[in-house]
């Protein structure tokens, strides 16, 4: 059996072979042919993936490199101000001016690589070596400064008070030739009462080109510096004249050393170093009266050694730097003197009483106008409180600064920052010492109060703004241009990222310039505006569509802040830096899922503006319109944002209240020296997992359907703020709105280690300024709640204005944010950005 099956299968398959010269059946053949065809079409199929692979790979990679340049690539529409809008031929009056906030004293023009001109100052023969001053710093501990008077344009009168001295810088300009005119300088120094002995001062008068320009230093008897002639493209020829120390304008010249350094600069930032490295004690202080005495002042500059070692060599183009130094004992006054070459009908020098009868009229025609914008006297303030509140305008308009530079910027696209176009920006800042750069978010609110004063300053502040806008309508929120601004700013700050935004508070701006010219459409001031608003409108445009497409969120109508902090595990609370609100308590554990009721209220409210200023340029108004009607629908905002747990608006997300920052422990083994292993840190321990909820985190950002004026008069919500607005176990205190309830769990609390609380408690003048024309607008207003607003209004208004001219007048400084316990100044000072919107509620201009 085996044997025949084993056969009879060998048979069986031998049959089934064809003879040698048998043809192979038509069956086979087909067989054949389409396993042929099958590998060709897998490897046509292969090959075909492969060049679709590779076509999709580059096509990916241009895309990524087109992405990547967006960010970098500014928008294509008409830029809203001419290139030479700055110049002195267009605008001579507004081209010299104190546009360098973060120095004590100094002035340069509206062009991007000026000549500028400053001040610094030492005191001689004092317990310590060198206590050089130039930039604002809050370390100098000085007892106040700041300016007193200042038109944003002719003139400025400035007070600074060291220690036992003060200092009054002046200055005034006069208009002529083709550069922008004249200007003059005064320093008045006079010892305080206390001072023992009249302090003896040198004061460091300087020039310095920003790579161009020339400058030449003309000496006379021997050391003393007598003038600088210099020329530059937007200055043509000039000379600056130091005049010799007097005791008054018309006395005779006092005695006074005198020294002066020339060199070179590679940066603006370095001028204080430059001068710290050239200063020497072999000079001999000899008045006719009185011992001789060794003193410090510049002689040659000597670079330090670490540095040609330890840092790489500078590449940037040097520029003349001189410096005159006088010493001199007080009192005494100084003038210096800049005239420009084109100016060949000057009637006299601008020195002495020919400048003090200018500065007078000046001065005269300062309080007028103040007067008639704000109202104060009328209203029955008192001369001090009216001086106050001249210097927190002044501070405000003499902290405008004109910046030039690249900002640092970064997409998801881009694996390292990029550098942005180069751009200008004339901006005021929030603080000389500590915050003297540009923020976006804080401009439309600095803006609010200068509109008043000059509109045309306003209108030109937020074309440079807008004139820094990308193809895809993002603005760098925080604005660092050029090297003396990156030099005040720490490195983690720098780069910005074109996910993030800030408040748009242009638009608060913009509403006040459209109503000035609804109002009085034939004022002067006013005419300017529509022309201006015509040209801003395409990027308003993109900008308000960049919000709309970047900041949604997850339900329709709603939106969301992106950049909240990643790093959870270190914040008690991560930080939403981008909504300006920094640490305010938010969703515990940063999501997609978020809704922000702040941002959701800007969204309207900007909706409801561009609107506005579609309808009076003629363009399509009804897309804003409707935005503005679903936005502001209270029907929506309620469902969105109320919390009846709360019995308040609040943001949604993944949240739990159950976090606490613990110590970590590091396990070092027995017999091991502690100092090698990591410190301990303060860490985040949640206890209890988080889940989609209401935030129910009660304070500012629960207040914003109101402060925008998005809820109804007669919405039964309003009268839940009021009440909860009114609680002193909440928001209320006798020096303004805290920022957070004093019964949140993270009222208070510090976010990190090293991370103080910021918006959790703290009083902030910005915000209370929302309440406080909030409050004004709703008792303005039909509805059930007319009576409690305008009572709210006027005790919210008092205690405001009282604790900040209270501070101002025990410290010398406006500040940042007050205590909520004690109404104490506190933060970066001064700081006459947004908290000097204190002389709008003085004046109830809102």
């Amino acid at each position: 059996m085996m044997g025949r099956q084993r056969k009879r299968v060998v048979m069986g398959e031998a049959a089934s072979l064809p003879r040698k010269d048998e043809k192979p059946t038509i069956f086979h053949r087909k067989e054949k042919k389409k396993k042929v065809d099958t590998g060709k079409v897998f490897i046509n199929i292969s090959i075909g993936l492969c060049i679709s692979s590779l076509i999709w790979f580059f096509y990916a990679l241009h895309m990524r490199s087109v992405l990547s340049k967006r960010v970098a690539t500014l928008h294509s529409s008409p830029p809203v101000l001419d290139a030479n809008s700055s110049s002195a031929k267009v605008s001579p009056e507004r081209f010299w001016g104190s546009y360098r906030p973060q120095v004590y004293f100094g002035m340069k023009t509206r062009s991007p690589r000026s000549i500028v001109t400053g001040m610094m100052w030492m005191r001689q023969f004092s317990d310590f070596d060198m206590n050089l001053r130039h930039t604002c710093e809050q370390g100098d501990h000085l007892q106040g400064y700041g300016w007193l008077m200042h038109d944003g344009m002719t003139f400025g009168v400035q007070e600074i008070r060291d220690n036992n001295f003060t200092l009054t810088t002046e200055f005034v300009k006069r208009m002529g030739g083709d550069n922008g005119g004249d200007w003059t300088w005064r320093i008045t120094a006079k010892q305080h009462s206390s001072a023992p002995h009249p302090p003896v001062i040198s004061l460091m008068f300087y020039a310095a080109a920003d790579t161009q320009g020339s400058l030449q230093a003309h000496v006379e008897e021997r050391n003393r510096l007598a003038s600088i002639t210099g020329f530059s493209e937007e200055l043509g020829n000039f000379k600056i004249t130091f005049r010799k120390p007097v005791t008054g304008e018309l006395s005779s010249a006092k005695y006074a050393s005198y020294n002066y350094l020339q060199t070179v600069s590679t940066g603006l930032e370095k001028l204080t170093d430059i001068v710290k490295h050239s200063l020497n004690r072999r000079f001999v202080y000899s008045p006719p009266t009185g011992e001789k005495r060794h003193y410090i002042a510049v002689d040659t500059y000597k670079p330090p050694h670490h540095q040609s070692q330890q840092k790489p060599a500078d590449t940037r183009k040097e520029g003349d730097f001189v410096v005159h130094q006088v010493t001199v004992q007080t009192p005494f006054q100084i003038e210096v003197l800049f005239e420009s070459g084109s100016f060949h009908s000057r009637p006299n020098q601008l020195v002495g009483s020919i400048m003090t009868q200018e500065l007078e009229k000046r001065k005269a025609e300062f309080d007028a106008k103040f007067e008639k914008t704000f109202g104060l006297e009328s209203k029955g303030f008192s001369q001090a409180h009216i001086k106050f509140a001249k210097a927190a305008l002044s501070n405000m308009l003499g902290g405008m600064g004109y910046f030039y530079g690249q900002s640092l910027v970064q997409s998801v696209y881009n694996e390292y920052p990029l550098l942005y176009p180069e751009g200008a920006l004339f901006t005021a800042v929030p603080s000389r010492s500590f915050f003297p750069r540009g923020f976006l978010w804080d401009e439309g609110f600095h803006q609010l109060l200068l509109s008043k004063w000059d509109p045309q300053v306003t209108r030109e502040a937020i074309a440079h703004w807008i004139d820094l806008m990308n193809m895809e309508g993002w603005i760098p929120r925080e604005q660092i241009l050029g090297d003396e601004a990156r030099s005040k700013v720490p490195g983690e700050f720098v780069v910005q990222r074109n996910e993030n935004a800030n408040p748009p508070t242009l638009f608060l701006a913009l509403q006040e310039l459209t109503e000035q010219l609804s109002l009085n459409p034939d004022k002067a001031a006013s005419q300017p505006t529509l022309p201006f608003l015509r040209r801003l409108f395409p990027r308003l445009k993109t900008w308000f569509e960049w919000y709309n497409t970047t900041q949604t969120g997850p339900l329709p109508n709603s939106y969301r802040w992106r950049g909240r902090d990643k790093d959870t595990n270190l914040f008690l609370n991560p930080k939403t830096l981008t909504s300006g609100l920094d640490d305010y308590p938010r969703a515990s554990h940063p999501s997609a899922e978020e809704r922000h009721v702040d941002l959701h209220c800007w969204m309207a409210l900007s909706s409801g503006i561009m609107a506005r200023i579609a309808q009076l340029l003629g363009e399509p108004h009804e897309d804003y319109k409707l935005s503005h009607d679903v936005l502001s629908d209270n029907n929506l905002v309620n469902k969105l944002y109320w919390s009846e747990q709360l019995r308040a608006f609040s943001d949604f997300g993944n949240h739990t209240e159950n976090v606490s920052l613990m110590r970590e422990k590091v396990y070092v083994p027995p017999g091991q020296p502690r100092h090698q292993f990591p410190v301990a840190r303060l860490v985040r321990s949640v206890r209890k997992n988080p889940k989609p909820q209401f935030v129910n985190a009660f304070g500012y950002v629960s207040l914003f359907p109101f402060l925008l004026h998005v809820l109804q008069p007669d919405s039964p919500k309003l009268e839940h703020i009021l009440k909860d607005m009114r609680d002193s176990n909440k928001l209320w205190t006798p020096y303004g709105l805290r920022s957070l309830s004093k019964t949140d769990p993270l009222y208070m609390r510090r976010n990190t280690e090293h991370d103080a609380p910021y918006w959790r408690g703290p009083i902030w003048i910005n915000i209370n300024y929302l309440a406080v024309r909030a409050l004004h607008h709703y008792s303005k207003t039909e509805g059930p709640y007319k009576e409690k607003a305008a009572a709210l209004h006027e005790e919210l208004r008092t205690n405001i204005i009282n604790n900040v001219y209270r501070e101002y007048v025990e410290t010398g400084y406006v500040w940042e944010q007050y205590n909520d316990s004690t109404g104490r100044g506190q933060g970066s000072h001064p700081f006459t950005g947004w908290s000097a919107l204190t002389v709008l509620m003085m004046a109830e201009q809102y």
